[in-house]
């Protein structure tokens, strides 16, 4: 897409490609979208949130243009990536994670370790 200075995404193509190694199980995928796979796939869909400052800080240190930094920005600020999970997914498995420092990135980690674990034990009894 030229204005993003990004491709466009042929997202029937990237579903079908990943289909048997969702099937098998055990996988993650991190996009920044969720609404075009299958809801079956997933148990839990992890939203990393940003402040706009921190967030506008690392777009414009990556050279994201103008166009794609102010929708970037306008997108957390209604948060159309939540919205858009807790609208494709069942509510109850949406959650969102705050990303601003790096101390928050191994709580996160530290959280999906736990969500994981209690997972694995709720479904081998």
């Amino acid at each position: 897409m030229k204005s993003y200075d990004c491709p466009i995404l042929d997202e029937d193509r990237v579903v079908d490609e990943l289909e048997k190694q969702m099937r098998e199980g055990g996988a993650i995928v991190g996009y920044h979208g969720c609404d075009f796979f299958p809801e079956h796939w997933f148990h839990i869909v992890l939203v990393l949130r940003t402040d706009n400052s921190v967030l506008y800080k690392r777009l414009e240190t990556r050279g994201c243009g103008e166009k794609k930094l102010k929708d970037n920005i306008q997108c957390e600020i209604f948060q159309v990536l939540y919205e858009e999970a807790i609208a494709s997914y069942k509510e109850e498995i949406a959650h969102q994670l705050v990303s601003n420092k790096p101390e928050e990135l191994e709580d996160n980690i530290n959280q999906i370790l736990k969500w994981i674990g209690q997972w694995v034990k709720d479904h081998n009894t």
